[in-house]
């Protein structure tokens, strides 16, 4: 088959669908990538793969500029006439069902989480949130739609936008067991304690808590080091602005990293991971750390409670709150058995549940019956 994977950044699709990707080209299938231009279009080219930039407005809402997007992507999906397209995000998940619906390709939808629009209250958001559920019942109406957590394949079903038949859990993009893996430094001195939160610096991410906590655990631990990977997404309207970031760098409780490609070797460095997200569909730091055998302190949101399991092999927290946070880190920051006891069973549940293999496996299952429901719609 022709086969499409469409995402909003190259990024997403360079760090989380490549494997994916090369599982389809060594099934013998034609493998199309498509996203907005970036610098990581280069990458996907050198990984062997066809990518094509499709300019797409990731905060746009103005309705004729929002229809022209469209349009341009039912031409393209008419001109390559793709036989089954994965859309990941929600403007790829929406346009990119209509326009698979419309050519008749068959559609695969990612919910990867609910999103900005979701996770935030403004008045706009309401109105944002009125306005996608029409758009959401068209797109997803012939397709079949991959959930990441539990959550939100209820919320899906109660607003009526999927039926079960459509509907799967899988949980995240999987994690590279062997890649990451367990680095044997042993639990240091608790002044010493390593802590690292890796995710772009959004706010409904819970990077300004973080960075609060950070600053209550220092003042009982003032040589333990903070760090925070990741950077500002301008596509985003709550990505975090340059001017609180140099707040940051200068009240220098958490060293800001940017953008890391070395995530086995920056974890390796690491003894603590954090993620005080807002809500989550399955976060990939926290599979990539429970792999490398951490403990995790992250919210109990849908998504995170997925992996971090609370007294197993990590703590929750409530959402947005940054004394919770810190009480939390320092918990562990105290006890080094603590520590290695959840860290080992954080490698068993990725191994366990969330191998990179396993979710490959799972998602070719749901393109099987995607082309069998195309195939029934067209004989039907």
């Amino acid at each position: 088959m022709k086969i499409a994977l469409f995402a909003n950044t190259e990024w997403y699709l360079f760090n989380f669908r490549l494997p994916l990707a090369k599982a389809l080209a060594k099934a013998g299938h034609e493998v199309v990538l498509i996203s907005p231009p970036g610098p990581y279009g280069e990458k996907l080219v050198a990984a062997g793969f066809r990518w094509i930039a499709f300019p797409l407005n990731r905060a746009g809402t103005n309705p004729l500029g929002e229809l022209r997007t469209l349009i341009r992507l039912v031409k393209l999906y008419r001109r390559e006439r793709f036989d089954l397209v994965h859309h990941f995000t929600i403007k790829c998940v929406i346009y990119g069902g209509i326009a698979a619906r419309l050519c008749g390709a068959g559609s695969v939808a990612a919910i990867t989480g609910l999103g900005h629009v979701f996770t935030t209250y403004s008045l706009k958001n309401r109105f944002l949130r009125y306005a996608l559920r029409p758009l959401y019942w068209s797109a997803l109406g012939q397709a079949q739609v991959i959930f990441q957590n539990p959550d939100d394949m209820s919320a899906f079903l109660a607003l009526g936008l999927v039926a079960e038949r459509q509907c799967h859990l899988i949980r995240g993009s999987g994690v590279h067991t062997s890649r990451f893996a367990p680095n044997e430094h042993g639990a240091e001195a608790t002044q010493r304690v390593r802590v690292l939160m890796v995710g772009r610096l959004l706010q409904e991410k819970g990077v300004a808590e973080y960075v609060d906590a950070a600053a209550l655990v220092k003042q009982q631990f003032p040589t333990a080091d903070f760090a925070l990977a990741g950077e500002p997404d301008p596509g985003n309207p709550s990505s975090i602005s340059n001017v609180t970031l140099d707040q940051w760098r200068k009240k220098g409780d958490v060293t800001l990293l940017g953008q890391r490609d070395d995530m086995p070797a920056l974890l390796a460095e690491t003894d603590i991971c954090v993620l005080p997200s807002y809500r989550e569909g399955t976060p990939r730091s926290l599979l990539e750390a429970a792999a490398c055998g951490l403990p995790l302190v992250a919210t109990d949101v849908p998504g995170c409670r997925e992996i971090c399991r609370a007294g197993e092999n990590g703590l929750l927290v409530p959402v947005r709150d940054a004394a919770a946070l810190a009480a939390a880190i320092q918990r562990l920051i105290e006890s080094p058995p603590l520590r290695a006891a959840m860290g080992k069973r954080s490698r068993e549940i990725a191994v366990g549940e969330f191998s990179e293999a396993s979710v490959i496996a799972e998602t070719l299952k749901v393109y099987q019956i995607a082309t069998c429901s195309r195939k029934a719609d067209k004989h039907g």
